[in-house]
């Protein structure tokens, strides 16, 4: 059974107060505040498959926190998974109840199941909630880039 987010959050749940943990539960507040693109994440994980019943996998919001904790700390789906597992922090940012530790198969596939549309348009709420708090004004992208010398055959 596919849920968007848990309803009860853990009373273990509780961020320590160090940089890595503030700058998480600063991300945490603006997700809580834009729940409309948990909707979006559900809508692409759920797909056209019964939410109704079966096992309850992931929640549409432990996926997108999840791939949040990936990017910002630029991890493999393994050592995501480790970092889940080992965490307190990660844990309690990914909002995973007590025995859930989802695997590296499972993130990469909950994870893989978003698309570039469903991106794009989380992107474009964000940008609009950061905007509206006066936070930035989203006029400037930054490219990241490598360049990559192929040797000669």
């Amino acid at each position: 059974m596919r849920m968007k987010w848990n309803e009860q959050l853990s009373i273990f749940h509780i961020l320590p107060k160090n940089k890595i943990a503030r700058e998480l539960g600063a991300i945490s507040e603006i997700i809580d505040a834009n729940p409309e693109v948990v909707e979006l994440v559900y809508e692409d994980i759920a797909g056209a498959s019964r939410t109704d019943t079966g096992r309850s996998g992931m929640t549409a919001e432990q996926v997108l926190r999840c791939v949040v904790l990936k990017q910002y700390r630029n991890l493999t789906y393994e050592e995501l998974a480790f970092h889940l597992q080992d965490s307190m922090s990660f844990r309690a940012f990914a909002r995973l109840g007590m025995g859930h530790r989802p695997g590296g198969s499972t993130l990469q596939d909950n994870i893989a199941a978003i698309t570039d549309e469903t991106w794009e348009a989380i992107h474009r709420r964000i940008i609009g909630y950061a905007e509206d708090e006066g936070i930035e004004k989203g006029r400037t992208t930054r490219i990241d880039s490598t360049a990559v010398v192929r040797p000669k055959s």
